[in-house]
């Protein structure tokens, strides 16, 4: 050490990338003996890339400074250039110290890493991404994803392959805990708008880690005697449509399946045509009606297979439902026919 008081590198305690880092290059730059420094907790499974090193030893380009970790003096940043110096015959290089944990420091390495000089594997970001979802299983995926240079999606697939700790908030890139299900954080100012209905908004917001729409929704919910989570909407099953396959050479490709088993000769064309018809299958009343019909135009054949399966005592009233079924099939047929009728000239 040279005995000389080293300026911290700003941004310690929870530092979420290593953005302050670059803030002032210049901040808190001291020299540091190159035997004093011990090798880096690094992200870099495969170790120094010596061609990098010897490409910057023999560059005239003053080179930046490394970055410290004060407590236990290894490198977090830097070691390419720590060795270029060496190989320089240097004996001191300009450092920053920083301030924090070896877990943080650890995060503070892989940021700096992933963001200038020699890239990162995809392997090291990926284990580095594990490491950073080990220690600090409450960060986001988003949050992990940025230090890491990763997608959001790859760290949420690292994060289900892991055996880490599941908390009910995740904290994000700007700092704020937000529940992982909306559901939560429903529940959650629900019980604080219970305790104090005129609180603040806002504060309902922040302590339930969830956002000023949503707040103002629950409490608007709770106003009219309803609960905090909406009621989930039916799911409408949308029919499966005719999937085209390859036709013979010089044609267009041709159905290979219907939404429906079988049907009459007469009906299964129609049935193909409206499944194809983009005004029905773009409403959800449109898929609704298709569904519906997808169900029900069904061979006899394939009905007598369910009918002799039915227990004797349940028949009569399946037969009562079947009528009432056909009745309003009937119905809605009349009703369309009248509709129709209506609209000729």
């Amino acid at each position: 050490m040279t005995g000389q008081e080293h300026a911290p590198v700003s941004g310690t305690s929870g530092f979420p990338s290593g953005r302050a880092l670059s803030a002032r290059p210049d901040a808190g730059v001291v020299m540091v003996a190159v035997t004093d420094l011990l090798a880096a907790d690094s992200p870099r499974t495969g170790g120094d890339d010596l061609a990098h090193v010897r490409n910057m030893a023999e560059s005239a380009t003053e080179l930046p400074p490394i970055i410290v970790h004060r407590a236990t003096m290894r490198v977090i940043d830097g070691m390419h250039r720590l060795r270029a110096v060496i190989m320089r015959g240097g004996d001191r290089i300009a450092a920053r110290f920083f301030d924090g944990s070896a877990e943080e420091a650890f995060v503070v390495a892989v940021h700096q890493n992933a963001v200038h000089g020699l890239p990162l594997s995809n392997a090291d970001r990926t284990a580095a991404a594990g490491r950073i979802l080990r220690s600090h299983p409450q960060w986001s995926d988003r949050r992990i994803a940025e230090i890491a240079g990763l997608s959001d999606k790859t760290v949420g697939a690292i994060r289900r392959r892991l055996p880490v700790n599941v908390s009910g908030q995740r904290i994000g890139r700007d700092g704020r805990a937000r529940p992982v299900s909306a559901r939560a954080g429903r529940l959650r100012a629900g019980e604080l708008l219970a305790r104090r209905p005129d609180a603040p908004l806002r504060e309902v917001a922040a302590q339930a880690g969830i956002a000023l729409s949503t707040a103002r929704d629950v409490r608007r919910r709770l106003s009219a005697g309803e609960g905090p989570i909406p009621p989930k909407r039916p799911r409408v099953a949308r029919p499966r449509t005719p999937v085209a396959g390859p036709g013979p050479a010089g044609h267009e490709a041709t159905p290979v399946s219907v939404p429906v088993q079988t049907g009459p000769g007469d009906v299964l064309p129609a049935l193909r045509e409206l499944a194809r018809d983009p005004a029905l299958r773009a409403t959800v009343e449109g898929r609704a009606v298709l569904r519906l019909l997808s169900l029900h135009t069904q061979t006899l054949d394939h009905w007598e297979r369910l009918i002799v399966r039915l227990p004797p005592h349940s028949r009569t009233a399946v037969a009562r439902l079947a009528r009432h079924c056909a009745r309003t099939w009937d119905a809605v047929a009349r009703r369309l026919e009248g509709h129709r009728a209506a609209e000729r000239p």
